[in-house]
């Protein structure tokens, strides 16, 4: 990379923020790293912004969205000024870009990926997950030596398609000890000031079918957020005994939990059924608990799905979804209407396991768009949460909601005229502001 001063780099992120080009050298915010973003001023201030105001309605049909074009400055990391655009030469041009919350991938794996280096496609273990599982413990020495490079590189994408932070499944078993989680801290230690990030314990060989019990206690005493878990019936052949662990280690030190849960068969949806169990036994889990994937939901039929969503709602468990499509459709507007906070990520984004993930969270809450009708301009809008963990510009009712004063300054500026448009044409991101600092 050619050497940038700190003021050309200051001159070419007002450009990447006007939606124009870095320049011939091709750099972008995002390549750079704590040190850099700490040398830029606390104070940003843009003009020419477009936010959303409210909803125009034919009847009780909402037929479009109003916006207006205002000034916005940012200090330390918030927003401290909203108001009427005002000609001032000395701000940015937004050059009438829409401001969005910036994107929260809620399911990915920075810690294990091909990106960064040469192309491969999928590799498939005979035997299903444990085939794959035994492929795995063949491939992580090698994919270990560079994770540190390649998950920067992989954060890099997620900034240029608009996510500022992201929930990251690390790798915990008797192959790669605690490499893959210290490895991953390195990166994101790195990109700190750019990039915010919570990190799960992921047996992805088992609790027990690989003995990670003892590098599982060890993890829960570092700097991590979520104890994971994946198929408890099928890996690990017990769902009580693999629950109970995950959940008493949980409990032990004060984390969270979040369970890969593919089995979509009986045992799927005891494992379901009893985790709400002892969520409801420990309410110190409520509201921090999830079950990743899931796929039995797509498998129920309908009175059990709202039956099942009913007793979520309750218990506060989140579902995380990568949106699949195919033979299981996600009930996402079940789930929905009854209060269960669902979450969207890109999960694989070129490894062995899955080369379809574009980083674009954002096409996630199009797909979902598309899969469940929510074409009109209401719908899009409302679709836009999926990608920002619930923020939207606009309440149910078309009042203005965000931003605010003292809001993190956590944004994109993407080209369209509206979030349901944005949902709709999978927009491009022209830049993406973290507390208050351009990184894209």
């Amino acid at each position: 990379m050619d050497h940038i001063s700190r003021k050309n780099f200051i001159r070419n992120s007002a450009l990447a923020v006007a939606g124009m080009s870095l320049g011939s050298n091709g750099l972008t915010a995002a390549g750079f790293q704590k040190k850099e973003l700490q040398t830029m001023k606390n104070k940003l201030s843009l003009k020419n912004v477009r936010l959303e105001t409210g909803f125009e309605y034919d009847g009780n049909d909402v037929i479009a969205t109003k916006t207006a074009l205002f000034s916005v400055e940012i200090e330390n990391g918030q927003i401290t000024k909203i108001s009427p655009n005002q000609i001032d030469s000395t701000a940015i041009d937004a050059k009438g870009l829409l401001m969005l919350p910036s994107f929260k991938d809620m399911h990915i794996h920075l810690d294990k990926t091909y990106y960064g280096e040469r192309w491969q496609a999928v590799r498939r273990g005979s035997g299903g997950v444990k085939g794959m599982i035994a492929l795995e413990q063949q491939m992580l020495p090698e994919l270990l030596k560079h994770s540190t490079f390649k998950a920067e590189k992989l954060i890099e994408l997620l900034q240029s398609k608009g996510t500022s932070f992201a929930r990251s499944h690390v790798n915990i078993e008797p192959t790669s000890k605690l490499e893959s989680l210290t490895n991953l801290q390195k990166a994101l230690e790195n990109k700190e000031a750019s990039f915010g990030a919570e990190l799960v314990a992921f047996p992805q060989h088992g609790v027990f079918y690989t003995d990670s019990v003892p590098y599982l206690k060890e993890a829960a005493k570092m700097d991590i957020d979520f104890i994971g878990g994946v198929d408890p019936y099928s890996i690990d052949g017990a769902i009580e005994k693999t629950i109970d662990f995950t959940v008493q280690l949980a409990l032990d030190h004060a984390k969270g939990i979040d369970i890969h849960l593919h089995e979509s068969g009986e045992s799927g949806l005891k494992t379901v059924e009893y985790l709400i169990d002892k969520v409801n036994e420990n309410p110190a889990l409520k509201g921090k608990t999830y079950l990743s994937h899931t796929f039995i939901l797509g498998r129920i039929d309908k009175t059990k799905q709202e039956e099942m969503a009913e007793k979520l709602a309750e218990s506060k468990i989140g579902i995380v979804t990568t949106v699949p499509f195919g033979g299981v459709v996600m009930p996402i507007p079940t789930l929905l209407k009854h209060g269960v906070e669902v979450m969207l990520g890109n999960d694989s984004i070129v490894d062995h396991w899955n080369t379809f993930g574009s980083g674009s969270v954002l096409q996630k809450a199009n797909l979902a768009a598309q899969l469940y009708g929510y074409s009109s301009e209401y719908g899009l809008s409302r679709a836009f949460k999926l990608a920002t963990v619930g923020i939207v510009p606009l309440d149910d009712k078309g009042q203005q909601q965000w931003p605010k004063i003292g809001d993190k300054a956590n944004f994109v500026l993407i080209d369209a005229s509206c979030s349901a448009e944005a949902v709709s044409r999978i927009s491009e991101v022209k830049s993406l502001v973290y507390n208050g600092h351009i990184v894209y």
